[in-house]
């Protein structure tokens, strides 16, 4: 290979490689970016004023419009389905294991709506032990996070119907309950309700709400970007060390 060809495919790919790591350092920037405005999309939301029950049927009509509606803090009053409490096993609050208390709430109107109650800790010597978590059989008032249903986590059995389940199946559920559940669901936040028109704190019933934050991880993207624009510098500067200085300073040398 002559010296010529060799100047030229060394300059190709550092050109390309500087050109790669570039476009990668941009994208980790525009990603950065978009999670940005989602966060603040979020905040937002959460700071429009409260909605009620009788926003719930308005915001059923379709996903697109349940999803503008999202992390919006809503007020409901009804009933709990005491029959219908699921515990989601394996979630974590605080880096704890435990399960997340699933219950829906009958409005006044009749319409049906799955609360995220909050965390509580199993029993780990006595696994399909349920969790005696208090559920009151009068009237309440629940304010919440309008929230996607609960995630779905990996599971080898999908038709496990027990109180103690892995995943919620969103319309099987429905059809347990009996009542359309609509598309969202409500993750409870810590507040005094009223039950009989008696102030009850809302954690008498032993349960955690210390939801966790959205992490939208955009140190991660500049941590990446920065990397990325270090690589193409140090690709540039070593290509111009070792094809244009290097040479230039061994024949000074030699002459």
């Amino acid at each position: 290979m002559s010296s010529r060809l060799r100047f030229w495919i060394v300059a190709l790919t550092a050109a390309l490689s500087c050109v790669l790591a570039l476009n990668l350092g941009v994208w980790q920037l525009k990603r950065a970016a978009q999670k940005q405005a989602w966060v603040t999309s979020i905040q937002t939301q959460g700071a429009m004023p409260e909605l009620s029950g009788t926003d719930w049927s308005s915001l059923q009509t379709s996903q697109t419009v349940a999803d503008t509606a999202l992390h919006r803090l809503i007020r409901l009053q009804g009933t709990w389905l005491q029959a219908h409490v699921v515990f989601l096993d394996n979630r974590q609050m605080n880096s704890i294991p435990g399960f997340y208390v699933i219950t829906p709430l009958r409005l006044n109107n009749g319409e049906v709506v799955v609360v995220q109650r909050g965390w509580v800790q199993r029993d780990f010597m006595q696994r399909e032990q349920v969790p005696d978590v208090r559920t009151s059989n009068a009237t309440v008032t629940v304010l919440g996070r309008l929230a996607p249903p609960p995630s779905q986590l990996y599971s080898w059995d999908n038709t496990q119907l027990t109180q103690i389940r892995q995943n919620l199946n969103w319309s099987e559920f429905a059809d347990e309950v009996g009542s359309p559940i609509g598309l969202l669901s409500v993750a409870e936040l810590d507040e005094t309700r009223q039950t009989d028109g008696v102030a009850n704190d809302a954690v008498s019933d032993g349960l955690l709400r210390q939801w966790p934050a959205v992490d939208a991880k955009l140190h991660t993207h500049y941590g990446y970007a920065v990397q990325w624009f270090a690589l193409a510098l140090l690709v540039a500067f070593l290509y111009i060390w070792f094809q244009w200085i290097a040479p230039r300073r061994v024949k000074q040398a030699h002459s």
